[in-house]
């Protein structure tokens, strides 16, 4: 099974466009040791051809111009991308899908609750209609309890959706009445290798079936958007702490540091970092912290095998 990372920022990618936060001036002046990043993406592959696209994020055209996998030229019009599979509706993960509209019909896999979001409260699903068109492959949640599947384009592999706790997008009709598959992580195995990733780049709190699929997992792929609880309050950018945007910060007791530290995973990697985050500066004492505990800064392009 062959990972490669889209994107590797949260919302707004790295540098925002609108934000002169220290490390968005940094990099655009040159003064600080960090690299840009789109918004966060995946692509998962059991052959190298026919790939898994997990999450349509805004910036998809520039992450296919800059992964020659995704576009093999079988043909006069051809993708690497056999299938989309959401992780939930936010604006940051499905609008990629617009960017597919000249394409063949998408096969769709995601949640109920995900898939009736697409229909009324952001209705991509209802234009896109009138383009490729999409086919709903439902993801098997049952009793708040995800069930493992296989899929036509990944031959061999296994995937399991593991709920995770958290709210709607702010547009959901149901956003103040949470269902199980609003937000989900992925457990990922290759019968093959036997090899394992779990990825959840929005993981608020970790209940015991979420710390169940993060200990089976030979790879952990997890949220690393925030440093701190109060990191937007402190720098003026927001009056919410990081908890009530559905994520678990690195740092403090119970952060994800301490997560990871319990974990026995062989890599352990932060994705959907935002741009105020200090660890985005690799000379930071942040970022020396990472390199310590031994977790990696997920990074557009990075390669994974497993």
């Amino acid at each position: 099974m062959k990972i490669i990372v889209l994107g590797s920022a949260a919302g707004g990618g790295y540098p925002q466009w609108n934000c002169n936060c220290r490390n968005c001036d940094g990099l655009r002046k040159g003064s600080i040791n960090s690299r840009a990043r789109t918004q966060s993406s995946i692509a998962i592959s059991a052959n190298g051809s026919d790939w898994l696209l997990v999450n349509a994020s805004p910036d998809i055209l520039t992450q296919i111009r800059a992964t020659p996998a995704l576009q093999p030229a079988r043909g006069a019009r051809d993708s690497g991308i056999a299938a989309v599979l959401l992780m939930d509706a936010q604006v940051d993960h499905v609008t990629g899908l617009m960017m597919l509209r000249e394409g063949p019909r998408i096969p769709l896999y995601c949640s109920a609750s995900v898939w009736e979001d697409l229909q009324t409260g952001y209705p991509l699903a209802k234009v896109l209609s009138h383009y490729c068109g999409v086919q709903w492959q439902p993801l098997p949640i049952n009793d708040g309890i995800g069930q493992a599947f296989a899929m036509p384009a990944l031959e061999g592999i296994r995937i399991t959706p593991v709920p995770l706790h958290s709210k709607a997008p702010p547009y959901s009709p149901h956003r103040e009445r949470p269902e199980p598959g609003d937000n989900i992580g992925l457990l990922v195995e290759d019968l093959l290798t036997g090899g394992k990733l779990f990825y959840a780049p929005g993981l608020g709190s970790i209940d015991a079936a979420t710390q169940a699929a993060m200990r089976a997992a030979d790879c952990l792929m997890v949220d690393g958007t925030f440093w701190t609880e109060d990191e937007m309050i402190s720098l003026g950018f927001s009056s919410k702490p990081a908890a009530a945007m559905g994520h678990l910060p690195q740092s403090g007791p119970g952060g994800m540091l301490d997560v990871l530290e319990a974990m026995t995973a062989t890599r352990k990697i932060l994705i959907h970092i935002n741009n105020t985050n200090p660890i985005l500066d690799e000379d930071s004492e942040q970022h020396a912290t990472l390199v310590r505990h031994g977790v990696e800064l997920a990074y557009d392009g990075m390669e994974i095998i497993l």
